[in-house]
């Protein structure tokens, strides 16, 4: 088993009350010392806050919540989250995690474990990819709709990346992690394409360099959970903040190292 001693993970809750799976939560905090869950609370105008309250109950040296009064956003929520837990604790690994456990807990031994038989890498991301003997049950358009996407922000990054959008990441801290979540992010939901772009742009990675410190795992299992709260517009703003977010970080970028 996986050493999680050190591992923060940032859960971003919205309206969650009718969704979040309480015993799946208490379960892996009840088998996963050294993990600590924090919760974050986007301003949820549900009963999202006692349910949070009654999965936290009796772990709370393993489980927190942060409280938010207005909602702002997934990435605003992670960014806030992640921001206290490098304020607060000292991680060894932080990351964020779906709250519909799209991407089942039990995974996050397997994202562990990548990083201690490589020192080198810095980001583990979850992918959806459909192979046999996995069970990724992802609506059709939705998966081609997301195949491509991925496919344009490849091209953006000029980097080989198969899934930037899986809710289950995880990074390893340096001195650098702070920088990258400092501002906050253009796009409320796509920010997982701006982390990488920040990379990029603020601490001078190429895309091959920032390509070797990246893995991407292969999920064993991940299901589209009812309820989400992507729609199908949301599409259409995701290819249009992927481009400003290519516009802000790269583009200078790019130009510069064509001289």
């Amino acid at each position: 088993m996986s050493d999680l001693s050190g591992v923060w993970l940032v859960v971003p809750c919205y309206n969650e009350a009718n969704r979040l799976d309480v015993a799946a939560f208490r379960s892996f905090l009840a088998e996963r010392t050294g993990t600590h869950l924090l919760f974050v609370d986007d301003g949820s105008r549900d009963q999202t806050a006692s349910v949070l309250a009654s999965a936290c109950q009796g772990y709370e040296d393993a489980a927190s919540i942060l409280r938010c009064v207005k909602n702002a956003g997934k990435a605003e929520a992670v960014r806030l989250g992640i921001l206290h837990v490098l304020r607060e604790a000292t991680p060894v690994f932080v990351g964020f995690w779906d709250a519909d456990l799209a991407t089942p807990l039990d995974t996050l031994p397997r994202f562990a474990a990548i990083f201690s038989c490589n020192s080198d890498i810095e980001m583990v991301f979850g992918a959806r990819v459909q192979l046999l003997g996995r069970r990724i049950e992802r609506r059709a358009v939705r998966h081609y709709a997301g195949r491509v996407f991925a496919s344009v922000v490849s091209v953006l990054l000029n980097m080989k990346i198969y899934d930037t959008q899986c809710g289950a990441k995880l990074f390893r801290v340096t001195p650098e992690t702070k920088q990258i979540f400092a501002d906050r992010f253009l796009s409320k939901w796509v920010f997982d394409v701006e982390i990488l772009a920040r990379y990029q742009a603020l601490l001078k990675r190429t895309p091959e360099q920032l390509q070797a410190i990246i893995y991407e795992y292969p999920l064993e299992q991940w299901t589209d959970v009812a309820g989400s709260k992507v729609h199908a517009r949301d599409f259409l703003i995701a290819f249009l903040d992927v481009f400003r977010i290519h516009r802000k970080y790269l583009f200078g970028l790019r130009n510069s190292a064509e001289l």
